[in-house]
């Protein structure tokens, strides 16, 4: 069996190719060939659908449960506030910097290296399937969400967006809302008692003011957000109508169906529309057996509010993984060096403890 030790030098060195590599969404061709490489460079039979790599353990038996392993290789563009170029991967005072670093390339490289300790052991409690997925920063039809079809059917999965090594039992899910507030158009210079933009003073107010009546344990309240207004194109006209966009982050106790159901019939708009209800909340019982062995290993459990690739997934899930979610996105984005070599250990003594 190959050395903890020489799995976390040479996933380093993965990260570092990667960082070096530019991936947006879509575009993960580059990265997906250095994946590629360590696959064949360990002997690991494995299958590329688009930009996703993805592999089995050698003795998979279909008669086991299965479990995920799945993070992304893709990134966001690099913001303006970058100091440091954000594709020269360097290490100053324990911190690797580079785009992708901590969202959440320091999660995959740990989840490889992991998968690639146990991918050869015999006599598993689970099947382990290996997903390295393309398109998670922008949702993209071409992701982890094409390839439920096509790898074995996963009973539970570990995700890897940086969670410090903690546990996220549950993630909330999202709505985005397209919404119309309608009036009646007029020269400014005219009097107007159903001007759209003064229409929209309610509304808000019922957007700022409603509270969905379930609280989740995990997850807090539903929040909803105005984020978007727009209406009018010049100075001495009223607009017909004024469009806003509204940001829902639903917790598990609602599907993003009945989040929509209830908006429709109750919100003041003229029109509501959902963009997409297939960002679902998920969640794992705390209870479940890596559950247990996380907080065996001393990991909190908490709820996430930020979106990743468990929204896809339909059965039990957990986020798990090295770095600190405040630090994806952000300039000069980093993760410490010891994060990964920790994050390499917890994820294999966790495996261990559910895997014999």
């Amino acid at each position: 069996m190959i050395e903890i030790t020489t799995l976390q030098t040479e996933a380093l060195a993965l990260l570092k190719n990667l960082i070096a590599t530019q991936s947006f969404s879509s575009q993960e061709e580059g990265t997906a060939l250095h994946l590629e490489n360590w696959f064949k460079s360990h002997k690991i039979d494995y299958k590329r659908e688009k930009n996703n790599i993805w592999a089995v353990n050698k003795d998979f038996d279909e008669k086991k449960p299965t479990l995920l392993l799945n993070s992304h290789h893709d990134t966001v563009q690099p913001n303006n506030g970058y100091t440091n170029d954000p594709y020269e991967p360097f290490v100053k005072d324990g911190k690797l910097f580079g785009l992708g670093s901590n969202d959440a390339g320091g999660c995959l490289v740990s989840l490889i290296a992991t998968f690639t300790y146990f991918y050869a052991e015999k006599d598993l409690n689970y099947n382990l399937v290996l997903v390295a997925s393309a398109e998670e920063e922008s949702s993209g039809p071409n992701g982890l969400n094409s390839m439920l079809a096509i790898i074995p059917k996963i009973d539970v999965a570990i995700v890897g967006e940086p969670t410090q090594m903690h546990l996220a039992v549950a993630e909330k899910g999202l709505v985005v809302f397209d919404a119309l507030v309608k009036g009646t158009p007029s020269h400014a210079a005219h009097p107007n008692d159903y001007n759209a933009i003064y229409n929209c003073i309610p509304v808000l107010e019922w957007f700022r003011d409603f509270k969905f009546e379930e609280v989740s344990e995990a997850l807090g309240e539903v929040k909803m957000t105005v984020t978007q207004i727009n209406g009018g194109k010049q100075h001495n006209a009223v607009p017909a109508d004024v469009a806003l966009v509204i940001d829902v982050r639903v917790n598990d106790k609602y599907t993003n169906q009945e989040i929509a159901d209830i908006l429709i019939e109750k919100s003041p708009c003229d029109t509501l529309i959902p963009r997409s209800l297939r960002l679902n909340s998920s969640s794992i019982p705390t209870d479940h057996e890596l559950v247990k062995a996380g907080i065996a290993l001393g990991r909190k459990t908490y709820g996430s509010p930020t979106l990743s690739d468990q929204a896809t997934l339909t059965c039990p899930s957990l986020k798990l993984g090295p770095g600190d979610s405040t630090r994806s996105h952000s300039a000069d984005e980093f993760i410490y060096v010891s994060e990964i070599e920790e994050g390499i250990e917890i994820y294999i003594e966790l495996l261990h403890r559910i895997l014999r």
